[in-house]
């Protein structure tokens, strides 16, 4: 869920007890700098490190931060899902440590890294750097053991009291509820079974909610009696066919804590069916969270049906082995440690990785196939979402399957560039372009996703050389998708060296060579070109033919349009209805045009490099037809990453032509689709605009505030301000303007406050035209 500031992940469950501990939290977090909750598996260090994080969030100007570690095999992920957490989408060649720390440096944050167990040596080094360079940031871990930072303060979490203190029972009470809700302990003798339970259990809170959640058909007493004789029995390490459980429990193995809950596990395991214990174990590939129909995707094959796994779900979310929120599941890290053992008795690992990998493989292809269509948006938030599975099953396919991972770094590419993850997107296709040859459109997309990734750093060199050998495979291959994409390539390339002619030229030159049917209505039967558009004289840009809207306050995470709540998509009395503006949400027929077939992304993309070329050209009647052209062609389809630049591009063309209301109508239609889109970069050249729209109309500190929300933002993705050449003399016009209006004192004022604020809140406020200070 959002905080006030930052976010942190939501409770789905009752917290039991704790007073004591969450006190002893509350004077570490104010006293000390880094502090790590240790304690054995299941002993309750996350719900534990969640209630003190947000019982402390508001001492925090910055926020407090949930980075979830459980799901990473090794470290190669580990600064990615850091600065995840933290809001920064980096689009600098620096190394990654060095952006996080210079992002970090000048905040006042909480940081909490839940499960660092299995990374301790790789988070003792980065928090040694972090908190050295951050003089502002607090860190509080969870591990099984401490990380041995410098500074390091331990906090040990022991189980609930079971002799005395109600805390156990409370819980076993609490969770039995949760399976059963006419379930109690009214009947004779419950309250002094289930405290048997809970001693039995040694008050460790994830072994007595999965014996709660297994009671089953079983009394209370019935259910001690069972665990008793599961405790009591002896173990033979000699006897092979032993519960896997029982024989960890052989002292000089395992702690005897770990060993209670280990066998408490073991005892769950056994209350599940043969297929339940099967869909346990090939669950565990699954690295973050998932729906139904991935569990089928992944799951199924063998005496697994998909209508199998469906029942198995249910029986494990039942046992409280897969815990469920709404649509989504999840595995708690201890469980799923479990779960991979008996996946390597079962010998299945190679098969089951083989099943996720193919699984992720289909999800690149849905998304790269869907990406210029009504669910873009979805699709672009499931790609962001399910990043850690596809990296996992990239890295598995490099290893087994190099073909397949070609294909799918070259599909899965844009969309990381698109959502800030520049060294995946770059680094996946260097080593699928390495690791063995490849041809054909495959080829074309790799060396297209290292151009782009390469250009959004920076590297114009690297760009510049990419798109010639990206156009050099199209023509040889005869690929007309693959031409249009050297294209835009190359054309921003030279856009951002300040060679708009060449780039019109070729854009317009392969828009002709690649064009068929006619879905704008083109002369001759052709395609419509930026040439033609500029012949329309029937654009009038006006607030209607932007959709400004605001975005919806909602968390990290969320998916699809804001539809509805506090800062949705709603008509005001100054912004006409779709119905009579012509915008239309995303699926919805144009009237009399829904047959037109739809443009592909390249070729929307390449035309909008003619717009760029033509506004940077000067030619700005011309340039603002062509941009309503394509607004339209993106809004006939539902697609918003080409269409929120178009409106980048109307803003500004009216700002250049003295218009500046319809500048700033454009700029806020821009701004709330690039935030449907989580695309910081888009986000930051938006709020340029937008600030120098209202300066012009003469409320410099207004425009003042919003410009420094704008400098947060291109922090954010640790740049300077970026974007084409012509961007420099309207920021600085902006700036010279707000200050005339205001004086220099309150302009400073004005930014340092758009600076200061949450970036969320920022956009937010800056997306009300009657913005206030």
């Amino acid at each position: 869920m959002m905080t006030k500031v930052g976010f942190l992940p939501e409770e789905t469950s009752s917290f039991v007890g704790r007073r004591a501990e969450l006190a002893r939290l509350e004077t570490a977090l104010a006293e000390r700098r880094m502090t790590t909750l240790i304690g054995p598996g299941g002993v309750g260090k996350t719900r534990l490190a969640l209630r003190a994080a947000r019982a402390a969030a508001d001492r925090y100007p910055d926020g407090a931060w949930w980075a979830d570690l459980s799901p990473l095999y090794d470290d190669a992920l580990l600064l990615p899902t850091v600065s995840d957490a933290v809001g920064l989408a980096d689009h600098t060649l620096r190394m990654p440590v060095e952006a996080l720390c210079e992002w970090l440096s000048d905040k006042r944050l909480l940081l909490v890294l839940d499960s660092a167990e299995h990374l301790r040596a790789p988070c003792s080094h980065l928090l040694a750097e972090l908190l050295t360079t951050s003089p502002g940031l607090t860190v509080l871990v969870t591990s099984r053991q401490p990380l041995g930072t410098r500074g390091e303060h331990t906090v040990r979490i022991q189980p609930l009291p079971v002799d005395g203190a109600p805390d156990a029972l409370q819980l076993f009470e609490d969770r039995l509820r949760t399976s059963d809700p006419h379930a109690g302990l009214e009947a004779p003798g419950d309250r002094a079974a289930a405290a048997d339970i809970c001693r039995r259990l040694e008050g460790i809170p994830l072994a007595i909610e999965l014996a709660a959640a297994g009671i089953g058909r079983h009394t209370v007493a019935q259910l001690a009696t069972r665990i008793g004789t599961r405790f009591d029995a002896p173990v033979d390490a000699e006897d092979l066919t032993a519960s896997r459980l029982d024989l960890l429990a052989d002292d000089s193995l395992w702690p005897r804590r770990h060993r209670t809950l280990r066998t408490t596990i073991g005892w769950s395991h056994e209350l599940c069916t043969p297929l339940e214990r099967l869909l346990w174990a090939r669950l565990t590939l699954l690295r973050t969270d998932f729906d139904a129909e991935t569990a089928r995707e992944v799951c199924t094959g063998g005496p697994l049906t998909p209508q199998e796994v469906d029942r198995a779900l249910q029986g494990l979310v039942a046992q409280s082995v897969v815990q469920r929120d709404g649509t989504r599941y999840r595995m708690l890290d201890t469980l799923r440690e479990y779960g991979r053992m008996w996946l390597a008795e079962l010998g299945e690992e190679r098969a089951a990785a083989d099943r996720h990998a193919r699984s992720f493989l289909g999800l690149a292809r849905r998304a790269h196939e869907g990406w210029t269509g009504p669910d873009q948006i979805t699709w672009y938030h499931t790609v962001a979402d399910t990043h850690l599975d596809l990296c996992a099953a990239l890295d598995h396919l490099l290893a087994h399957d190099v073909a397949a991972a070609q294909e799918m770094a070259g599909r899965v590419g844009f969309f990381w560039a698109c959502c800030g993850h520049l060294s995946e997107a770059r680094g996946y296709a260097q080593r699928a372009l390495e690791s063995g040859p490849v041809e054909g459109p495959h080829r074309t997309r790799l060396q297209w996703v290292l151009g782009v990734a390469a250009l959004l750093q920076g590297d114009f060199a690297t760009a510049e050389k990419y798109g010639a050998l990206c156009t050099a495979v199209a023509l040889y291959d005869h690929d007309d998708e693959g031409m249009l994409g050297a294209t835009y390539l190359s054309g921003l390339t030279q856009l951002m060296n300040g060679e708009p002619a060449a780039a019109l030229e070729a854009a317009e030159r392969v828009l002709r060579m690649t064009e068929t049917a006619p879905p704008d209505g083109g002369p001759d039967g052709r395609r419509a070109t930026a040439t033609d558009c500029a012949t329309d004289t029937t654009y009038e840009p006006t607030t209607s033919e932007s959709g400004a809207c605001e975005p919806a306050t909602s968390e990290p995470g969320a998916s699809g349009p804001a539809a509805s709540g506090p800062g949705a998509c709603e008509p005001t009395a100054s912004e006409p209805t779709a119905s009579e503006s012509g915008t239309r949400e995303p699926g919805a027929s144009e009237p009399g045009g829904d047959s037109a077939p739809l443009e592909s992304a390249h070729r929307l993309r390449c035309r909008l490099i003619t717009v760029f070329a033509l506004t940077a050209l000067g030619r700005l009647a011309e340039s603002g037809r062509a941009a309503a052209a394509l607004r339209r062609s993106c809004e006939r389809g539902g697609e918003y990453w080409t269409r929120s630049y178009a409106d980048y591009q109307l803003a500004l063309i009216a700002l250049l032509q003295g218009r500046p209301e319809a500048s700033a109508v454009h700029a806020r239609a821009m701004l709330a689709g690039k935030h449907r889109l989580r695309d910081s970069f888009g986000i930051a050249l938006g709020l340029d605009i937008l600030a120098a729209a209202i300066a012009a109309q003469g409320a410099g500190a207004q425009a003042a505030r919003v410009y420094g929300t704008g400098h947060a933002y291109w922090r954010m993705v640790g740049h300077p301000q970026r974007g084409t050449p012509e961007l420099g003399p309207v920021r600085e016009t902006c700036e010279l303007q707000a200050r005339a209006a205001v004086g220099d004192e309150a302009y400073q004022r004005a930014f340092e406050r758009g600076q200061a604020d949450n970036a969320e809140v920022g956009l937010a406020a800056a997306l009300h035209s009657d913005l206030q200070l």
